[in-house]
């Protein structure tokens, strides 16, 4: 029977979400998923559980406080004024609290995510911190397969 190491591919069901509340991720009742550890697809707290793990097994894991996505960062929270939206080619008038906004990096080889805080009439609150940061978070996952 085949374990998980460093750098196994797998599939798997997973359900990842705050202790209290709706999933941030939930793959059961869908297709499964499937990745290869080590590469950036999961924390490595959520990576860190899956280690050891069998082929077939079925596992819920109590990630403390700040350990699978750090603590929550204050000034991660910050004001968009709309001009630079719209000087940026974003020109969307329709923001709502709560959608999740990409932003290209500067080198544009990647983008970042930001949630709207806030809709102002001259600036747009995002807040870039991970949802699950800061928060206690459960993972439940169904290991369908390990390649090696």
């Amino acid at each position: 029977m085949n374990r998980v190491h460093a750098g196994s591919f797998l599939t798997l069901h997973y359900r990842l979400g705050a202790d209290q509340g709706p999933a941030f991720v939930d793959t059961f009742g869908a297709q499964p998923a499937t990745l290869s550890l080590g590469t950036g697809e999961l924390a490595p707290a959520v990576e860190a559980r899956l280690i050891g793990l069998a082929e077939g097994s079925e596992e819920s894991f109590a990630l403390p406080a700040g350990e699978a996505f750090g603590e929550r960062h204050p000034d991660l929270v910050q004001r968009v004024q709309r001009a630079a939206l719209d000087a940026a080619g974003d020109r969307d008038d329709d923001y709502r609290v709560g959608d999740v906004v990409r932003f290209p990096t500067p080198d544009g080889q990647a983008s970042f995510a930001g949630i709207v805080q806030a809709v102002e009439e001259q600036s747009i609150v995002f807040d870039f911190n991970h949802p699950l940061a800061g928060r206690p978070v459960r993972f439940d996952v169904k290991l369908i397969g390990v390649l090696d």
